[in-house]
């Protein structure tokens, strides 16, 4: 079930001094359709993977800092205007269930959650908690919370929008997501995801898009850059740690 169809750039709107106006995979991008459930953005630091996803979720209706569409909470100011000049296009069908799942702003989302539980009576606050695993987030370690978070919370039939989920978890937890993501579609879900983790981009029948290229474009798993440096590196090791080690010191030669 995909619930947003495809996404167009108005880039003859856009800011052209914002710094997204400048990366190449972006700006040269006038259209991304989504073809299946679940859709990766691959990339370098600083590609654009998930400034395009937070303009997306946004875009849809979500919190920047993360959350349901019920949240409505900020810490800090600082996503970009990107959500301004997207057109979603949507299905006919509305999800009835939808999160954004953020790595670097989970801690403000926790903490909201908090607050906001306090406010309530003990049978209402044990009964919101009873959708992040019973627990408060910030008394679970940031894997276990993402994990009960997905597990407790994901019910299905919704859109889930996840920036570097793996960011917290070890490669068995990373399992564990995957697991869930597979049993999220077929419970009728949409995910988009900006990962490095080749773990989770190994999702059956998922469409990856590169954001290392002069545009973005679909690629194979076995073509994304997480798959061949963890190949190369587990099928290489000891080379390549001694050509790492080898320039590390020569670097500290030189520089003494």
């Amino acid at each position: 079930m995909n619930y947003i169809k495809e996404i167009c750039f108005r880039w003859s709107e856009a800011d052209e001094h914002e710094y997204y106006s400048k990366i190449e995979a972006l700006k040269n991008t006038n259209k991304l359709i989504f073809k299946t459930p679940v859709t990766f953005f691959v990339g370098e630091n600083g590609s654009g993977k998930s400034t395009l996803l937070e303009g997306i979720a946004i875009a849809y209706g979500f919190n920047a800092e993360g959350g349901s569409l019920n949240y409505n909470f900020a810490t800090k100011n600082t996503h970009s205007s990107l959500n301004k000049y997207l057109t979603l296009s949507r299905s006919f069908y509305k999800p009835k269930d939808g999160f954004f799942l953020r790595a670097e702003s989970f801690y403000n989302f926790a903490s909201e959650l908090e607050r906001l539980t306090e406010e309530d009576t003990e049978i209402k606050k044990n009964q919101y908690l009873s959708y992040y695993g019973s627990k408060s987030l910030h008394q679970q370690s940031h894997g276990e919370s993402f994990l009960s978070l997905v597990q407790n919370r994901f019910r299905g039939n919704g859109i889930y929008f996840l920036d570097e989920p793996e960011a917290a978890l070890s490669p068995q937890r990373q399992l564990t997501l995957l697991a869930e993501i597979i049993s999220l579609v077929k419970n009728g879900a949409q995910l988009i995801i900006a990962t490095h983790s080749p773990i989770l981009l190994s999702a059956p029948n998922a469409t990856i898009y590169t954001f290392d290229t002069n545009e973005i474009i679909e690629i194979p798993y076995e073509e994304t850059e997480s798959y061949q440096v963890t190949k190369l590196f587990i099928n290489n090791r000891e080379s390549i740690l001694k050509e790492l080690l080898s320039d590390y010191l020569f670097d500290e030669t030189t520089s003494n």
